[in-house]
């Protein structure tokens, strides 16, 4: 069965030096998470997960693979019931070392890893008794120590500063992006933003942020133009905005300074009120100046970015075509794309580049 799609001989371009890496995917109706050799594409293997699997993170210290298991079925709004549990997977083997339950905490879904203190944090989404918040796992026990409440119903994606002490949750439907002391456990400040999406934060603190939420907004007001908030993370305030022609879901930052995100195109149809989906966008700036470097397109509906280590490679999962695109960063090319779907994998989500172990 043919997994991957090459553009030319620029498929094997980036690859050199890559044999032992893989590349993790989630399908988020599989339910799966499939291991392709990072190399060649090649599929090495599948791991069947609890529904509603959504995002991945790595931790190369303890060499395990964590998987949020948000939902029974369906995705944020349209769900049957709000899930509790994350999958522990050893990678090398490809098999599940553990199932955290995480009750009654509910709806896990971001996720952000502090290996220098052993922590991964985990956002979660509130109850009628508490608001959203971000749970706080000790990696060696794979036991939860702790809860840091963000204030807001949805928090969905969350990230941390490189230092470990500041942290990040966007919040869907909230006007804001709640920020977060990780020391003292304790929500700081609000940062004004509309209904935010992914985020990214650089090694200076500067947190990039998705929004407006890509959903209804208040009947009667104007949607706010889509972009990337840029929020200084020593005044905790939006700095700047780096326009885009559509709405952003997913952010992500290189190693070596360049800040991805994911546009999401909708087509208008005679048939369908909301329109139909079309190729999406991979856009690419320098994190550094903030100006655009350039486009590349990409499967429908993108949802979440990884990298390669060397920031050479981006991966970009579309969970409407199910498929990965494998994007040359230097030429702003694509060279391959996975078909998930021929797999027999709809919904392709989160991913996660693991390289080869020492």
């Amino acid at each position: 069965m043919q997994q991957s799609t090459h553009a030319g001989r620029e498929g094997r371009e980036g690859r050199e030096g890559r044999e032992g890496d893989v590349l993790a995917v989630v399908s988020q109706s599989g339910p799966t998470v499939s291991f392709f050799d990072a190399a060649s594409d090649r599929l090495l293997g599948t791991v069947q997960v609890l529904a509603e699997p959504h995002e991945l993170c790595f931790d190369p210290t303890q060499r395990l693979l964590w998987c949020t298991t948000a939902y029974h079925s369906g995705y944020y709004h349209a769900n049957s019931g709000r899930r509790t549990e994350l999958t522990v997977i050893d990678p090398d083997t490809r098999r599940i070392v553990e199932v955290v339950d995480l009750a009654p905490e509910h709806g896990p879904h971001g996720l952000a890893l502090d290996p220098a203190r052993g922590r991964l944090y985990v956002s979660v989404e509130g109850s009628v008794d508490r608001p959203g918040g971000v749970v706080v796992i000790d990696t060696g026990t794979r036991r939860p120590i702790g809860r840091i409440d963000t204030d807001a119903p949805g928090p969905h994606w969350f990230a941390i500063d490189p230092a470990g002490r500041i942290g990040y949750a966007t919040n869907k439907e909230a006007p804001f992006v709640s920020v977060v002391d990780l020391d003292r456990g304790v929500l700081t400040v609000k940062v004004e933003v509309p209904g935010s999406e992914g985020l990214a934060v650089s090694a200076d603190g500067t947190a990039f942020v998705a929004a407006p939420y890509f959903g209804s907004h208040p009947a009667g007001t104007e949607r706010p133009a889509p972009g990337i908030r840029v929020i200084d993370g020593r005044t905790a305030s939006v700095v700047d905005t780096l326009p885009t022609d559509d709405v952003i879901m997913p952010v992500h930052l290189t190693s070596t300074g360049k800040l991805l995100a994911g546009e999401v195109r909708v087509e208008p149809d005679p048939e369908s009120r909301l329109g139909r989906n079309a190729p999406g966008r991979l856009t690419v700036f320098d994190a550094g100046t903030r100006k655009r470097l350039g486009q590349v397109e990409v499967g429908l509906f993108p949802l979440t970015i990884t990298s390669s280590p060397d920031g050479r490679l981006a991966y970009v999962s579309n969970v409407v075509s199910s498929t990965v695109d494998i994007v040359d960063l230097e030429t702003l090319q694509g060279v391959a794309r996975l078909d998930i779907a021929k797999l027999g994998e709809p919904g392709a989500h989160g991913l996660a580049y693991l390289p080869r172990p020492a």
